[in-house]
């Protein structure tokens, strides 16, 4: 493998798709969602043999510097960069071809994400690998489209055009266009298609081929770039970093150059491929139970069945209910219909009313629930605030609790193994 060749990891997040167990200070790829590391760490291994460690980079927010170091030790602490505030992905990217060229000028790059799970890592190494190889001797920007595997409406879509000749068994196209995220007629018509392939948000290409498309349409990133290369790696670095970062504009590295350049190749990527954006995407790296329940963790269940189950370190029990997600973290539950999963990415109003709250009072340690047990017991009532009811275990109530909004005949109980717990439970 050349000595030009080197990778860049985005590793930033906000620690909403996984809430509870995800916060803003331990977001997705710091998790063991898959595995026994953490998604970071995975992104690293998935290198071994391809690009040594010292030759890869981690750009995160600068909160994250020190856990993104524990997470991946094997890799030199000045390769792990904080961004002071998150400005998407084409700062990042320009971000990352000042780190290469400071190092090396002529080299070649991915640009890989930290959060996704990916398996039959030979042929992900042989895409990256041929794609290198390409990307360092032509004038190109390369991504890597995933062949789908169903009409999927979370993912955009890139349109593959003219057939390339292939590279060590890896298919390649120029680009057509890229999609925006699509409904499901829509995606249902790009699968039959059979030229579309999902934006797996991987890229590949040269110090000097990103730089100039760059230059040629977002001026001002091009710039930043060069700036940043000039004090990489010195003691100014982090002063200037945070000088130019402060008044840069939010924009995606799509709609900032790939919607733009005409010089784009898409590698086919036919490896497995999971985003993992939500709950239900556990279900794709779980064995399910004879009841259809995928169960991570502490879980007993009677009369259950579709659930999505994680509680590692408390029991959790479920009798009676279907599709539901349920989590137990950090003292944490969240409780929600599958197919209401997207609702709960802490989006808008509900992430200001609910989650918010819960993380803080759980930062204060105030938030320490230690089982959860769903059941139907056909509670009745329209309160307002507190229910008299709904508290069958006798709390007392002190500190009020938002739930996801309430079915007829469902109700939840709290039960706390220690001191009395305060809360106030509201539909």
């Amino acid at each position: 493998m050349s000595e030009s060749y080197y990778a860049v990891i985005l590793a930033g997040g906000k620690g909403e798709r996984f809430w509870p167990l995800s916060t803003s200070k331990r977001p997705k790829q710091l998790l063991s969602l898959v595995g026994e590391r953490s998604l970071l760490a995975q992104a690293v291994e998935r290198l071994d043999g391809l690009i040594p460690p010292e030759r890869v980079f981690v750009l995160t927010n600068k909160d994250l510097v020190d856990a993104s170091r524990e997470a991946a030790p094997e890799l030199p602490p000045e390769n792990i960069v904080g961004e002071p505030v998150g400005r998407d992905t084409a700062p990042a990217v320009a971000l990352a071809a000042a780190l290469v060229k400071a190092r090396d000028p002529d080299g070649a790059f991915c640009i890989l994400t930290a959060d996704h799970v990916i398996k039959d890592l030979d042929l992900f190494r042989q895409t990256l690998r041929s794609s290198l190889e390409i990307a360092s001797r032509e004038d190109v920007l390369m991504t890597i489209g995933i062949q789908p595997t169903h009409p999927a409406t979370g993912y955009g879509y890139i349109e593959a055009g003219e057939a390339l000749d292939e590279a060590e068994g890896i298919s390649f196209f120029r680009a057509n266009r890229f999609v925006e995220k699509p409904d499901e007629a829509t995606a249902t018509g790009y699968l039959d298609a059979g030229n579309y392939y999902w934006n797996s948000g991987m890229f590949i290409w040269s110090v000097r081929s990103i730089l100039g498309a760059l230059k040629m349409h977002r001026p001002v990133l091009a710039e930043l770039a060069d700036r940043i290369a000039a004090v990489a790696f010195t003691p100014a670095f982090e002063s200037e970093l945070a000088s130019i970062f402060a008044d840069l504009e939010k924009i995606s590295i799509d709609y900032a150059v790939m919607e733009k350049a005409d010089n784009i190749l898409v590698a086919k990527g036919v490896f497995t491929w999971d985003d993992v954006g939500s709950w239900t995407a556990l279900r794709n790296h779980f064995e399910d139970d004879d009841n259809g329940n995928t169960r991570i963790g502490r879980v007993e269940e009677i009369d259950a069945a579709g659930n999505i189950v994680y509680s590692r370190d408390r029991l959790t029990a479920l009798v009676g209910v279907k599709d539901l997600i349920v989590v137990q973290a950090d003292g944490v539950t969240l409780i929600c219909p599958r197919d209401r999963d997207q609702e709960r990415l802490g989006r808008g109003r509900r992430r200001t009313r609910a989650t918010q709250g819960v993380d803080q009072g759980r930062d204060r340690g105030l938030a320490d629930l230690d089982q959860v047990l769903l059941s139907p017991l056909a509670a009745s009532g329209e309160a307002e605030v507190a229910d008299p009811a709904a508290n069958v275990l006798g709390l007392e109530l002190r500190r009020p609790l938002l739930l996801p909004e309430r079915r007829p005949g469902r109700q939840l109980l709290l039960a706390r193994r220690r001191a009395p717990l305060g809360v106030e439970v509201r539909r």
